[in-house]
């Protein structure tokens, strides 16, 4: 790929020889050239193998900005069925297994090879050359050069200067010309070898890349009839199409493995399925190990594992862990990662949806599915949610999440802004991330989480996940119920507050009076008897205030369209612009007494005493109609509340078949070596061409010295390395 440029005087021939010769050479070179000729000639050009490495350097910054091998549902979310189908067909979710990207790996190892064996005879043939074949004139040509005239014979002279130059370390020839001797030395020839090591090394390692690649598995695929498995199913079940062989040179697959069970396949995921990889011996996790810090981040991975040779028989125990791969029989097993291996859950179901305070209880277990329905119920909200399968995706024991905040998720509303402005405020403060408004780091764990999706019977799903405990925000203990639509959006967060009991009964019981309407007219009357003294009693001014407190709880209360502050916010934006922040002001007034008096009834009919009016109940109620208004926008039949779990742990090992592996590691080496030879060794070519010459005053023979120096690559350390060489040679020159 890389030559050697020729010097501006060639120290052979001389500059109008090569002029006048070269363009009928190439002209006839071309009359002769044939097209199988040109096609080897652009192969092994240098211009080819840069094009290749451009379109790979531009097929990398697509695999890097474009996420691979991802579940094709996120790709249909993210770029839409059009645009889906135009990266698909040209292969972009795997790029770096494409087709066409391996062919261009493959035209580039073709071309750096042929590159290589076009210019290496030469570069090593230069390297042994002494250039002995130069004349004084050609020599007079050079940029850097230098004459001088000595006292000594032409053999004394020939000897010191011989010497001198050995001093510096320069390999020296002297040749004997027609009354002259050369003298020609060389230092730094091994910067050749660091192009030939440079490339070497591309080839070397673009051929480990290949070995590496799923090349193999593409060749199964066309030759052997192999295809993916499309599907769920046993693995010991799955056809012998679907599985590759012990043979198979090259792969990298994953297992999961749960605490107490044994595999025996890798999956190896594609484009559209899986293969499995059969493994010549089983792995069996007796127990999965994590270790933390003290913030509370994992620190260590690592799985106890039992392996047993499927042909001998044979059983050993080791410890995989993070950078310390299991080896053995060819195959390397590295600790990846860690999953929930179906541990066991209990739950709590609290009814979102109409009237109802009743809570039952769901198992589950994670990986699988548990229709959703209220045991021995037959009210009609009971039969929605038989309409629902919970489907469990994910468990975690703990989660270590930023909980410093900077006061947002529930700041007060500012007085000064319009009434829908706080709606807008408001909305926007309750509901988001989990995290929102976090500006500083106080990392803590906070506790157990379940993932499940809810599936309707129309096959449409929402995803949710729910912390097990309460979570302290800005001062406030609340229970995070998070609901997302599709696994691209991140998850938003409903914030249910806790109660004197740090559960989600109070706010439950309110939730379902509020939607009660016989309660709500309850409560107005309350509202309405409680407003006026008797000394203040006045029957059209109460019956005038219950209807508005009435009016307040079911606008707020909403319907299947619009609830909470933004019902209200509709109600508020017919009334004239110029009392829209009076009747704001008044409105919250009723409403929150309302809600008072809702809560207490619904506690008493649940048997409970009323509760006193504090600052902590008042804060409460105030967290609670938050919380009231954000639930319609949760969309789910129920809020399910983890109660008990028992932990089963799974550990994923990777393991991979990698022949390539030490290939690239000497790729890597030769580069390096080359690098550095082409950057730190610099070639120079030095001739002194000394002939005998009388002396000015006829009293014996002297001689005549023309040093003349060359190098490839011009720099202000060679002027300077020139200047001290010829005062070298000129003061030993000059010695008597």
């Amino acid at each position: 790929m890389t030559t050697e440029s020729p010097t501006p005087a060639s120290p052979v021939t001389a500059p109008n020889q090569h002029s006048q010769t070269a363009p009928d050479s190439n002209n006839t070179a071309r009359q002769n050239s044939t097209p199988v000729a040109d096609f080897f000639e652009l192969l092994s050009s240098m211009r080819f193998a840069i094009s290749l490495l451009s379109l790979i350097a531009i097929a990398s910054i697509i695999g890097t900005v474009l996420k691979q091998n991802e579940p094709m549902p996120n790709y249909v979310n993210q770029f839409g069925p059009f645009w889906f189908e135009v990266f698909n067909k040209l292969s972009l979710y795997a790029v770096y297994t494409s087709w066409w990207f391996l062919l261009i790996m493959a035209f580039l190892v073709t071309s750096t090879t042929l590159c290589l064996i076009r210019n290496t005879p030469k570069m090593l043939k230069d390297m042994r050359s002494w250039r002995e074949n130069v004349r004084e004139q050609s020599l007079n040509n050079f940029a850097n050069k230098a004459e001088w005239n000595s006292v000594h014979s032409r053999a004394t002279l020939t000897e010191r200067l011989s010497y001198q130059l050995r001093q510096r370390g320069y390999q020296i020839k002297a040749v004997d010309k027609t009354d002259a001797t050369l003298i020609t030395a060389k230092r730094g020839a091994a910067n050749k070898l660091g192009y030939i090591f440079a490339h070497g090394a591309i080839v070397i390692i673009l051929v480990g890349g290949l070995l590496d690649s799923d090349l193999s598995i593409r060749a199964q695929q066309w030759f052997m009839g192999k295809v993916p498995f499309e599907g769920n199913g046993l693995i010991s079940q799955i056809d012998n199409k679907h599985r590759l062989s012990l043979n198979n040179p090259s792969f990298r697959g994953n297992t999961m493995i749960p605490e107490g069970q044994t595999s025996t396949a890798a999956v190896i995921p594609q484009a559209s399925g899986v293969f499995i990889q059969d493994l010549p011996f089983s792995i069996h996790l007796k127990k999965f190990i994590i270790d933390f810090y003290s913030t509370g981040m994992p620190k260590l991975f690592a799985s106890e594992v039992d392996v047993r040779d499927n042909e001998t028989g044979k059983t050993f125990s080791a410890t995989i862990k993070v950078n310390e791969p299991l080896v053995y029989k060819g195959l390397a097993v590295y600790q990846s990662s860690f999953e929930d291996g179906g541990s066991k859950l209990k739950l709590a179901a609290y009814p979102m949806s109409g009237n109802q305070f009743k809570v039952f209880d769901v198992n589950g277990e994670v990986g699988n599915s548990t229709p959703l329905h209220e045991p021995e119920s037959t009210n009609t909200d009971a039969a929605k949610t038989a309409q629902y399968t919970i489907e469990w995706s994910g468990f975690r024991p703990f989660n270590v999440e930023n909980m410093s905040a900077n006061g947002q998720d529930l700041r007060a509303v500012d007085s000064k802004k319009s009434f829908n402005e706080k709606i807008v405020t408001s909305l926007d403060q309750h509901s988001g991330s989990a995290a929102k408004g976090i500006n500083t780091k106080d990392l803590k764990n906070v506790g157990a989480s379940v993932q499940y999706k809810l599936r309707d019977k129309t096959g449409q799903a929402r995803e949710f996940n729910n912390y097990m405990q309460s979570v302290k925000i800005d001062e406030d203990w609340v229970f995070l119920a998070g609901m997302r639509d599709s696994p691209s959006e991140p998850f938003r967060y409903l914030r249910i507050p806790a109660d004197d009991n740090d559960s989600v009964q109070e706010w439950m019981r309110l939730r379902a009076a509020l939607a009660n309407p016989e309660l709500r007219v309850k409560a107005a009357a309350e509202y309405a008897k409680n407003a006026f003294s008797k000394e203040e009693s006045n029957d059209k001014l109460r019956s005038q205030l219950q209807a508005s407190a009435e009016k307040s709880l079911t606008i707020f209360a909403g319907n299947s369209k619009i609830a909470g502050f933004a019902a209200v916010s509709e109600f508020l934006s017919k009334i004239p612009a110029a009392d829209q922040e009076r009747a704001a002001d008044v409105f919250m007034k009723i409403l929150n007494g309302s809600l008072w008096d809702l809560w207490q009834i619904a506690r008493v009919q649940d048997g409970l005493p009323a509760l006193e009016i504090t600052e902590k109940h008042a804060h409460f109620l105030q967290l609670a109609s938050n919380a009231l208004s954000d639930a319609f926008f949760y969309n789910a039949p129920v809020y399910l509340q983890l109660k008990s779990y028992e932990e089963i742990k799974a550990s994923v090992l990777q393991v991979t078949r990698s022949p390539g592996k030490n290939i690239v590691y000497l790729g890597c080496l030769l580069l390096v070596l080359g690098i550095f030879s082409m950057f730190y060794i610099r070639e120079r070519r030095v001739w002194v061409w000394i002939k005998d010459q009388p002396d000015s005053k006829g009293s014996g023979a002297a001689a005549h010295a023309l040093l003349a120096m060359s190098t490839q690559r011009k720099t202000m350390d060679f002027e300077k390395e020139f200047l001290q060489l010829k005062n070298e040679l000129t003061e030993a020159a000059q010695q008597p």
